[in-house]
Order: C-alpha cells, then structure tokens, then sequence
C-alpha cells in the first residue's frame, strides 16, 4: 500500500497554508486557513450513509495524521439534477465555494469551461499514485485544454438486473440473458401476464430523474442501435453532435412501449424526482419490480450499516447484460461515467483540499470506497487484487462490462444535450408527444443547445 512519507509533510502544509493564507485574502473573508471544506452528495434517503460513514473515517485519518488541520464536511442533500444546481451556486462565489467538491463526470467539462474549477496538473505531477489510475478513469476528468480537473474514485457500469422469485412465477429461466430489446420486451410482457400484481420493467425517463434518465435509459438504449463501433451521440470525426439519427427515434420507440402497454412503473412514480430511491429501496427489495435497468452500485444501499440491509440481495436478484437492439455485434452494451473530486476555483485553501485527495486515494482507502459504495475500481492495483474482486456478488459481472463499455461525450454542452434527451423521453413517457415529434424536438433543442454544430445522420 503506497504510504505517504511523513518526512514531507511539514514541508508539504506550508506550502499548503501560504498558498492558503493568499487565497483566502481574495477569497471568502473569515475562511480558515487550517480547516479545509469538504463538500459531497448527500442520499436523499436517509436511511443511506455510505458517503457518510466514509468520508467521516477519512476525516478522522486526516486530522490524526495532519495535527492541527480540521475537516469541515459540507453536504448537499438533494436529487441529482438540484445537486449540480445547488453545486453551481456555491463554485459561484469565494464566500461560498468549499475547498473540495465531488463532481460526476459530465458535468465537469461543463464546470471547467465555466470557470469554476481549479486545474490539479501540478499537483498530480508530484504524487505517484496518479500512475495507478487508469487512462479511460483519467480522460473523464480532462478538459479539451488538455488539463486534468479531477481525480476519480471509481467508475461504474450498467446491466439489467432482475428478480429470480418473479421469474420463476412467470416462468423464465434463471439464467435469463436477452439476446435482443425484443426478448426484454418480451420477458416484460410475460412478467405484466403471469404476475400481474409487479411491474414488470423499469426504465429511468424524463427530466426528474436527471441523468439517470438520459445514461441508465436512453443511452443503454442508443448505444446498443447501429454498428456499435461509432459514437451515436458525438461525431468525432466532424467534430459535431448527431441529429436526425433512426437509432434515436428507436431508442425512444423502445421508451413509448414500455409505458404504453404499462410494462413500467406508473408513470406519476416514474416521473417522481426520488425514482431511484423508490426502486432500490421499495420496489427490488420487497419482491415488486421484474426486471430494471440499471447501475453497477445498487448493492451499496443493501449492505450492512446502510439502513436498508438486504443480505439476500445477491441470491434474489439475477443479472444479465443489455443486449443490442437486433444482437447485433459486440452484443453487449454498457455506459460508464463515474464521479471525481475536484477542486473549485475560488477555494480558500486548495493545497490542504488536495491532500484530503491523497487520503482519500491510498490504495486502501479507495479499495475500501469501491467496496463500500459497490463501485468499479479505477485504481490497477485494487483491480488487480483478489480480494476486491471477491469483496462482493456482481463485482467481477460489472467489471467485464468494463470492455464493451461507452463513455458519455464530455464536452461543456452534454448537460444541455442531455435535458435535451430527458424531455423527449418525458414526452412519450407519459404520451403526450409522437415519438417523431418528440425527435424533431430534440434535434432543434440540440441545435440550440450547440449553437446549430449538429450533422445530420
């Protein structure tokens, strides 16, 4: 386990407190230069605190092993799309902004360009575990200036779980993995026959569920349209956003039927901003939902201390891969985002927010995180240990994953492209829009969204 040397540290936090002591005189009067801010997404369910637990054992190690240093931890309590605002307003102002933030990856691209970021280039050049972070984990959190604004603590990937108890009623196999969207259909629709009183599919949509509904939904479903070698949503070659695509109209087509025929969640419970919670918490535990697509951390909510302990998790719940639209190659389809830390332009102490980072990051404390959140490691050398990958039921499934994975286009206009993605879901979730006209609209809020660098495909 790399340690860091003790002998550097005197040497390490002066430099911390100058640089600190500058910055808070044009920051945020009254900032304290021994106290770094920590601020991070609190679960709307509070009942959930792995964050919680987590990052106050982190706390407690850096104090003990930095003595005089505090750790004030600052969190946001909110769903997804209100974090990145409430987020946002902070970054705004020195008075306001904390020392260390915990970004998901695409909105961090969108942050850089807006300025409210610190860029930690100088930093990483001078701590060797940066070596230990994987490439793809490293370029999500790289700004198109070729600088880095963020380090990883983990990555994820996505799959459909589903309910082994359900399927046995209905008569499904065990060891069910669709080879197409239609055999999913087709398994929902069993499911909505046999067992009338679950629901048989969930699928994230519309603009409460945020990103969920655009990554976890639409993209699982976009990404698995096509040839499965281009990016659907991003031109690279043309440098320019997708519009006009039949696999997005598709994409949607497989959204609509899900709620037309009722194969999903009722739709005032798929449109409810606390979705997410409902699912892991309500509706996979207690036996009432088929099939959901979803992420690889589910299990953190289930694991003892978490509040909502499901130690049966792992013998109730089955898991197969999304599979292309027609089963066309690579057969498989994932996305992967992750979050980061970063540190905001407008911090008081920057330096003492960083080496709160490389607390964090030891190799211990991020195999300990990965576990503890039920999250993909980015770091080789937890990868590469066994006890990781035994550590919990479904690891090593979404670790393949990693393979056949797609990463989101992290340029500043993804937030903007994604409500964009949101609304048209919205629109033939709850039927009020034609999937055609729900595409047209969606292609003329890209438009605007990019200021018209759009190709049509």
């Amino acid at each position: 386990m790399p340690v860091r040397p003790t002998a550097v540290l005197p040497s390490l936090l002066a430099t911390a407190l100058a640089a600190s002591a500058l910055t808070a005189c044009g920051g945020g009067s009254g900032s304290d230069p021994d106290t770094v801010k920590v601020s991070f997404k609190q679960s709307t369910d509070n009942s959930i605190h792995v964050m919680d637990d987590y990052l106050a054992d982190i706390k407690k190690q850096f104090e003990r092993t930095n003595p005089g240093k505090k750790v004030e931890l600052v969190p946001i309590k909110a769903p997804d799309s209100e974090y990145y605002t409430k987020l946002q307003q902070m970054l705004r102002s020195p008075k306001t902004a904390p020392d260390l933030v915990y970004e998901d990856t695409f909105l961090i691209n969108s942050d850089i360009t807006s300025g409210y970021l610190k860029p930690l280039d100088a930093y990483l050049a001078k701590w060797p575990d940066w070596n230990q972070f994987i490439d793809t984990a490293k370029a999500a959190a790289k700004a198109e200036d070729g600088k880095t604004y963020g380090v990883p603590d983990g990555t994820d990937t996505r799959g459909l779980w589903f309910d082994k108890g359900i399927f046995a009623k209905a008569g499904l196999p065990a060891d069910w993995q669709p080879k197409t969207w239609d055999e999913v259909l087709d398994a929902a629709r069993t499911i909505k026959r046999r067992v009338p009183d679950v629901t048989p599919l969930n699928v994230y949509t519309g603009k409460p569920a945020g990103e969920a509904a655009a990554m976890q939904g639409f993209e699982m479903l976009l990404y698995g349209t096509g040839d499965g070698r281009s990016d659907p949503l991003y031109d690279d070659t043309a440098k320019k956003w997708i519009a006009g695509s039949q696999g997005f109209k598709d994409a949607l087509a497989f959204v609509e039927t899900v709620y037309r025929e009722k194969l999903g969640p009722d739709v005032s419970t798929a449109l409810d901003p606390n979705i997410q919670t409902i699912v892991r918490g309500d509706l996979l535990p207690k036996g009432k939902l088929g099939i959901n697509l979803d992420g690889s951390w589910l299990p953190q909510d289930w694991l003892e201390g978490s509040g909502h302990e499901w130690p049966e998790w792992s013998s109730k719940l089955g898991l197969a891969y999304m599979p292309t639209q027609h089963g066309q190659a690579p057969g498989k389809v994932s996305m992967s985002g992750g979050w980061a830390w970063a540190v905001p332009a407008k911090a008081a102490n920057p330096d003492l927010a960083f080496e709160f980072v490389r607390t964090m990051q030891t190799k211990a404390n991020a195999q300990k995180w990965y576990v503890a959140n039920s999250g993909i490691a980015v770091r080789k050398d937890v990868a590469d240990d066994p006890a990781y990958a035994k550590a919990q039921p479904g690891i090593e499934f979404f670790t393949d994953l990693v393979a056949s994975t797609h990463y989101r286009p992290a340029y500043p206009a993804y937030p903007k492209v994604s409500t964009a993605i949101q609304e048209a879901m919205e629109g033939v979730t709850t039927g009020d829009t034609p999937v055609e006209e729900a595409a047209k609209g969606y292609d003329d809020a890209l438009k605007e969204a990019t200021d018209n660098q759009v190709v049509e495909k």
